[in-house]
C-alpha cells in the first residue's frame, strides 16, 4: 500500500510539471512598415502609424484576457524593419499564428473604394491583389543588400511573382480560417464593408513557419477612412474585430489540441469596450467616429468645428458614485459637489459600465436596475444614462462589464473625466 502510494505521488508530481511545462500559445503581431518607411502617406495620415496603433491595442486585447497567451511584436515604436526580420522573429518565437497589419491605397490620389480585406499566401488571382503585393513588397527596396537576401527577387516586376504559384503552404487551410473569421468580424463588430479574403504572393509570408495573414485595414486615400483608422475609436474597433476573430481561432486551436473548451456563452461578447457596440447605439460616438486624437492638426480642427455646430449642448452631469458608496438621495449635483466627487481620480480616466438609457430619471431602487446597486447616471440630451462601476483600472473595469452582462448583455465601457464624459 505504501508502494503504491508513493508511486501515486511520483505520478501526480510528474503530471503536475508537465502541465506547468505546457507551452503557451504564441502570436507574433507585425505592425507594417515603420521608421524610414512610412508606407501608404496621404496628408497628415502615415500608414506607420495606423498599423502601430492598431497592433498595439491588439495586443493588449490578448494579454488582457488570455494567460496562456505571449504576444510577441515585429515592433512596438516607430522603428524600421526588414521585411526577413520579421519572418524570422515568427519562426525563432515558435509561433502558432502570424498577423501582419496593414492599410491599403491605390495609386490615385483619392479613391471611393473602402473596406477591410485579409490575404493568405499564395499566387494573385487579379491584378488588383498583385498590385496590392507589389506595394507591400516594394518595402526591401529600402533595405540593404535585398538582392542577395530576397535571391534576386524584384517587386515591382510581376515575373517575379511566378514563385508563389510553386509554394506549397501546408498552413493554408489554418490561415484561411483564421482570416475567414477575421473578416466577419470586421463586418460584424467594426462595422466595415467586408472585401474578403483574398490572395497574394506577400514576402512577409513567404518564409513563416505557422499559419499567417496579412490584414488590409482600408484606404488611407479614401479621406474617410482616412480619418477613422487615424482615431483611436477606429484602431480600437479595428483591433477588437481582429481579437474577436482570434478568440474563435484560438478556441478551435484548443479543441484540436485536446483541451476542455468551454462553449461560447450566447451573450458573450469582446471584453473590451465594445465600440462595435458603441457606433451603433451611442450616437454620441457616432457623432465622434472620425474624431482625431491629435487636436492641433488641421483636420482635428475642422472635425472639432463641426461637432460643436451640430451637438446638442452638454448639460451638466452627475458626479460619478464609487462602488460601496452609499446611495443619495437624487439631486442635481452643485458645482462644488462636482469638484469634490471627481477630486480622488486627480485628473486621471476613469471607468464606468453604461447599461441602461431611459427617457425619464428612475428612482435609486427602480427595478429596471435589476438589483445593481449603487448606480450612477448622466445626461445626454433628454436621456438619461445609467452606469454601474467606478474605476481608473482598465482591466477591472472589464471584469465589472463581465458582471453586468449577466444581467444586460449589452452593457459597454465609457470613459470620464472630472465627471464628465469623453468620447
Amino acid at each position: 500500500m505504501k508502494r503504491f502510494f508513493i508511486l501515486f505521488v511520483y505520478i501526480f508530481m510528474f503530471l503536475g510539471i508537465t502541465i506547468a511545462a505546457e507551452p503557451k500559445f504564441v502570436v507574433v503581431i507585425d505592425a507594417g512598415h515603420g521608421g524610414k518607411d512610412g508606407g501608404a502617406v496621404r496628408g497628415i495620415y502615415k500608414e506607420k502609424d495606423i498599423n502601430l496603433g492598431v497592433a498595439k491595442t491588439l495586443g493588449e486585447l490578448i494579454e488582457a484576457n488570455f494567460n496562456d497567451v505571449k504576444v510577441v511584436y515585429t515592433r512596438k515604436t516607430d522603428v524600421f524593419v526588414d521585411l526577413d526580420k520579421r519572418t524570422q522573429i515568427a519562426n525563432k518565437a515558435k509561433a502558432n499564428l502570424f498577423i501582419s497589419i496593414h492599410t491599403n491605397s491605390t495609386a490615385s490620389k483619392t479613391t471611393n473604394a473602402s473596406g477591410a480585406d485579409t490575404y493568405i499566401l499564395g499566387l494573385a488571382r487579379s491584378a488588383e491583389n498583385l498590385e496590392v503585393a507589389k506595394r507591400e513588397n516594394s518595402v526591401i527596396l529600402l533595405e540593404d543588400n535585398y538582392t542577395s537576401k530576397y535571391e534576386g527577387f524584384d517587386p515591382n516586376s510581376t515575373e517575379s511573382y511566378i514563385i508563389f504559384e510553386f509554394i506549397s503552404n501546408k498552413y493554408m487551410e489554418q490561415s484561411l480560417q483564421f482570416a475567414d473569421y477575421v473578416q466577419k468580424d470586421f463586418k460584424n463588430i467594426a462595422k466595415r464593408t467586408d472585401r474578403g479574403v483574398r490572395q497574394a504572393g506577400f514576402l512577409v509570408l513567404r518564409k513563416t513557419s505557422m499559419p499567417s495573414v496579412l490584414i488590409e485595414l482600408g484606404f488611407i486615400n479614401n479621406q474617410a477612412e482616412a480619418k477613422y483608422l487615424s482615431s483611436r475609436l477606429g484602431q480600437r474597433a479595428m483591433a477588437t474585430a481582429i481579437y474577436s476573430g482570434f478568440k474563435k481561432y484560438k478556441r478551435e486551436f484548443d479543441k484540436k489540441q485536446g483541451r476542455y473548451v468551454a462553449a461560447p456563452d450566447k451573450n458573450e461578447e469582446i471584453d473590451d469596450i465594445a465600440v462595435g457596440e458603441a457606433i451603433i447605439k451611442d450616437k454620441a460616438v457616432i457623432q465622434d467616429t472620425y474624431a482625431v486624437e491629435k487636436v492641433d492638426t488641421p483636420v482635428a480642427k475642422e472635425s472639432a468645428r463641426v461637432k460643436n455646430m451640430v451637438e446638442v449642448p452638454k448639460k451638466r452631469e452627475q458626479s460619478p458614485k464609487k462602488i460601496g458608496e452609499t446611495p443619495k438621495k437624487e439631486t442635481e449635483p452643485s458645482a462644488k459637489t462636482e469638484k469634490a466627487a471627481t477630486r480622488n481620480i486627480s485628473n486621471q480616466t476613469e471607468y464606468r459600465v453604461q447599461f441602461l438609457v431611459s427617457p425619464k430619471k428612475l428612482s435609486d431602487n427602480s427595478k429596471e436596475f435589476k438589483d445593481l446597486s449603487p448606480v450612477s447616471f448622466y445626461r445626454d440630451g433628454s436621456s438619461y444614462k445609467y452606469t454601474y462601476g467606478s474605476t481608473t483600472d482598465y482591466n477591472e473595469i472589464i471584469k465589472i462589464q463581465r458582471q453586468v452582462r449577466a444581467k444586460f448583455k449589452d452593457a459597454f465601457v465609457v470613459k470620464f473625466k472630472n465627471g464628465e464624459r469623453i468620447k
